[in-house]
């Protein structure tokens, strides 16, 4: 539902937006498409957001996409993971709003 609700946030601001649910095929996907950020949460089937996020960053093809990384993790230690694994940024879904993701996503998009 969150994912949906993004998509069409996003695509009314008049992005393409590419959803994937298996983190299995992200970077296979990432490489292919070069997407300008990717908004990637941590808990998923079949590997967790920090797998994919370190695998993207080791790969020559899509370690300079910019990950935003959106969850429901709090912790202190899940955000300095995230961070040195090479996020741009990191939400805690409940602490923020739609609006200040998109908009977060849109100041990456345009630099």
């Amino acid at each position: 539902m969150i994912v949906d609700m993004y998509k069409l946030r996003l695509e009314e601001e008049g992005y393409e937006v590419i959803v994937n649910e298996k983190g299995s095929e992200a970077v296979e996907i990432a490489a292919k498409e070069k997407p300008a950020v990717i908004l990637l949460d941590i808990i998923l089937p079949e590997l967790d957001g920090f797998n994919i996020l370190q695998m993207l960053k080791g790969d020559d093809k899509t370690k300079n996409i910019p990950v935003v990384l959106l969850t429901n993790l709090g912790q202190e230690s899940d955000h300095e993971k995230g961070t040195q694994l090479g996020a741009v940024e990191y939400f805690v879904k409940s602490q923020h709003t739609p609006a200040e993701i998109i908009n977060c996503l849109k100041k990456i998009i345009i630099q």
